[in-house]
């Protein structure tokens, strides 16, 4: 039973570390928050637990809300667990600030947002909504260079598709931590961007904030300001990541990052480079035995790489740490090629809009592990269509492995369809961005926050764009699925209309993404 609209908060005092708190839900209480990795299992079922203090490859907010207006906040991680009715906090460092807020998950949230995470008014550039976006990760992996991505670039366009960003990933430059184009695989870097630009592309490059050890020329530079983290017996820390081990820039320290903005800066001038795609914010790049110079935790050295990047407007991140309102592009971990990982993309954009993080993007279109691309992998043309669908109506939606070369006709004209119908729903997008931007209201929401005290707060296969319209792309295999309608009267997609308050079945062809205004 809903408490109606009543607010009280109190702060628990953290006490020792380790002290736990106990919260007894109400009847029905449901809850969300933290870890947008654990999307998927939003809202939390008994015995769901988790840990703050690991950011799992994405983004974290250190909040927990519920559908009868509860919020729970740390300025630092914590541990928690739901238990027979209860939320258990332990690994306690900070204050718990908690309170009800109101009845609904949406009074919890707006009360956390003004308070914690609230907008700052201006949103990333808008061509990350307004043109699909283009990572050559997929087609290129390891072997970046010049002359695919230019053909990567041309073939876009051949193929129907509008040019938009195009990020070049990983191997684009000589070494991590010496940021030039790699002279053998871009023999001329400055006639590439000049022809990208010049079919409408915007350019970002993928970087970390790592430098190779045997770099030995760039290391001592960067020792000479004290730029590493560094061992208790004052060397560089060999931070151990997918790469192998380099050393981790301390972006606590302004003598690093005037180092590192020295190269990203070169990169723009010098090219025309619009901006970067920052990896590797991971909690564990940031060992707790390493030493920086403010004494910083591993979570706030995570910040500080945000921090650092939050001034170039053209930017993606992966993994944050309490940087909700913030004017980031943020992006989902790496899915793999099934349907399963598709199943997970509708609960995790929920919860990033959810815990502030507005602007983000699912992820690549059909999965963004390359091992499930490499030769001989199967190819399910059904599961890329309906990617490509179920981002279409998102904040943002981004292609890598490249769908003109692995799907046949049928398959590839209904990805072109997906484009045309985010198309013409982009002022729609737009607009509920800009408003973000201004209000802190999410994008993309889950049902029970549009439409609450309906019973909708088990749905996580259709999701609300706004208040006023639901999209119940399929992300199961097959032609035809069920969707619940709030009430009131619905317009599908296709001209049918529908009376709300119950579930519908749908039939949903190849070319078909279902959504739903209300009349």
């Amino acid at each position: 039973m809903k408490l109606i609209m009543l607010f009280m908060a109190a702060v628990l005092s953290a006490g020792q570390v380790n002290e736990s708190y106990i919260i007894q839900l109400l009847e029905g209480e449901k809850v969300w928050g933290g870890r947008i990795a654990d999307g998927k299992a939003m809202p939390f079922a008994d015995g769901f637990s988790a840990t703050m203090s690991e950011n799992t490859g994405n983004q974290v907010q250190p909040l927990l809300l519920s559908n009868a207006g509860r919020y729970v906040w740390c300025d630092e991680p914590f541990d928690f667990k739901i238990e027979n009715g209860k939320i258990v906090l332990t690994n306690i460092t900070a204050d718990i600030e908690t309170g009800i807020a109101g009845s609904t998950l949406a009074d919890a949230y707006r009360y956390a947002m003004d308070r914690y995470f609230a907008p700052e008014g201006t949103p990333p550039p808008d061509e990350f909504y307004e043109k699909p976006q283009y990572n050559t990760w997929i087609e290129l992996q390891y072997n970046q260079n010049q002359a695919d991505v230019l053909k990567y670039a041309h073939d876009i366009i051949d193929h129907g598709l509008p040019p938009g960003i195009i990020m070049i990933d990983d191997t684009w430059m000589e070494d991590y931590g010496k940021w030039e184009f790699h002279p053998g695989r871009f023999p001329d870097p400055k006639a590439m961007c000049d022809e990208l630009h010049a079919n409408g592309f915007k350019i970002m490059l993928w970087v970390v904030p790592l430098v190779s050890l045997d770099q030995y020329q760039i290391c001592q530079a960067i020792e000479k300001v004290d730029g590493f983290l560094k061992t208790n017996e004052g060397d560089t820390y060999p931070v151990r990541w997918w790469n192998g081990y380099s050393g981790e820039l301390d972006l606590s320290n302004q003598g690093a990052c005037i180092w590192f903005d020295s190269k990203l800066q070169r990169l723009m001038k010098e090219y025309g480079i619009d901006g970067f795609k920052f990896d590797g914010g991971d909690f564990d790049h940031f060992p707790n035995n390493s030493i920086n110079s403010r004494g910083e935790r591993y979570y706030e050295l995570c910040k500080n790489y945000a921090g650092f990047g939050i001034k170039y407007p053209y930017n993606e991140f992966r993994a944050c740490w309490k940087m909700g309102g913030k004017p980031l592009v943020q992006r989902l971990h790496d899915k793999r090629h099934d349907w399963e990982s598709l199943q997970a993309l509708i609960p995790e954009m929920t919860a990033c809009g959810l815990m502030g993080y507005w602007y983000c993007c699912a992820d690549l279109i059909g999965g963004g592990s390359f091992a499930s691309f490499l030769p001989g992998c199967p190819i399910d043309q059904d599961l890329i269509v309906r990617s490509t669908q179920t981002h279409a109506l998102m904040p943002m939606m981004q292609f890598s492995v490249a769908p003109w070369r692995i799907l046949d006709k049928e398959h590839y004209d209904a990805v072109l369809g997906a484009v045309a119908i985010r198309e013409q729903m982009l002022s729609i997008i737009v607009d509920l961005v800009h408003q973000a931007a201004k209000t802190g209201e999410p994008v993309v929401t889950p049902m029970e926050y549009a439409f609450p005290d309906e019973g909708l707060e088990g749905l996580t296969d259709q999701f609300a764009l706004g208040t006023d319209i639901i999209v119940a792309p399929m992300v199961y295999p097959g032609t035809e699925r069920t969707v619940t309608l709030p009430k009131g009267r619905w317009i599908a997609d296709d001209g049918t209309v529908y009376k709300g308050g119950k579930t519908v079945t749908i039939k949903v062809p190849l070319d078909r993404i279902p959504y739903f205004t209300k009349m």
